[in-house]
């Protein structure tokens, strides 16, 4: 296991996203064109269905799923090249993304890691749905899910490290109820669709095996992990979530910055 309090930085082509080598402090820059979008919560344009950033009229969608790879496996800094509008699906999952950055390799650059430090709780809600963070002297995640049926109520606790983000994390699913997925094909929209890059749960469950019974938590989990990576620093703290999703957790990302 290499020093995870070391910043890193790798070189990794996927599909239509290359990551390449940045410099230390440099954090996260998506390079779309001729345009450089720095990963912050300042260029959160949209969180609708996914966390999509932009900047002078370039933007990339479904960025959550790669950042969550790079940043819980110990990238600190990469320059993003993205050829389209949203990073490649893959199978849903942060997967094939955990498995290729330790592939390709690390480098420890001469910078220690920052770290964002909590010295009291910092909080934000809407309605039922509500995200906290405590002083810890580690991240750790409690998240309390609650989904339409078939899907029900799941929870997920656990440290986070990029050891158990590789096994216990990275290959949770994206997943949609196929009434929706039906709907989309119904309106031309969604033919990218399919059981190979989503976990589809019909009226009466899931329509592939899961890869853990509370999976779908795990990958809101997944998705959480990679809009924290917006903070540009590791956050050593308890992250509690009550039903959150993209929208709540830039929300909470502004709270941090101020706490902070």
């Amino acid at each position: 296991d290499r020093d995870v309090t070391g910043v890193q930085t790798c070189a990794l082509p996927i599909s239509a996203v290359d990551v390449r080598p940045a410099d230390a402090d440099d954090g996260f820059t998506f390079v779309l064109g001729r345009t450089r979008v720095p990963a912050t919560v300042e260029n959160v344009i949209d969180t609708s269905r996914a966390t999509v950033l932009g900047a002078t009229g370039a933007s990339v969608s479904t960025t959550e799923h790669l950042l969550s790879a790079l940043f819980a496996m110990g990238v600190s800094n990469a320059e993003i090249v993205v050829d389209g509008p949203e990073i490649p699906a893959e199978d849903g999952s942060g997967a094939t993304f955990a498995a290729a950055i330790p592939a390709c390799g690390l480098v420890v650059q001469n910078r220690p890691r920052k770290v964002m430090e909590l010295e009291s709780r910092c909080w934000v809600r809407a309605g039922d749905r509500m995200i906290a963070a405590f002083p810890s002297d580690g991240f750790r995640v409690r998240f309390l899910a609650d989904f339409p049926a078939p899907v029900g109520t799941q929870y997920f606790e656990g440290e986070i490290d990029s050891q158990h983000y590789r096994t216990e994390i990275a290959g949770a699913r994206t997943f949609a109820y196929l009434h929706e997925i039906e709907a989309l094909w119904a309106r031309g929209l969604g033919r990218g669709g399919s059981l190979e890059n989503a976990l589809i749960f019909a009226p009466d469950g899931p329509m592939q095996p899961l890869r853990w019974p509370n999976e779908a938590v795990r990958h809101k989990v997944l998705d959480l992990i990679g809009d924290l990576a917006l903070l540009g620093a590791w956050p050593q703290c308890e992250v509690v979530a009550v039903k959150s999703g993209h929208e709540l957790h830039a929300s909470m990302l502004r709270a941090l910055q101020r706490a902070t």
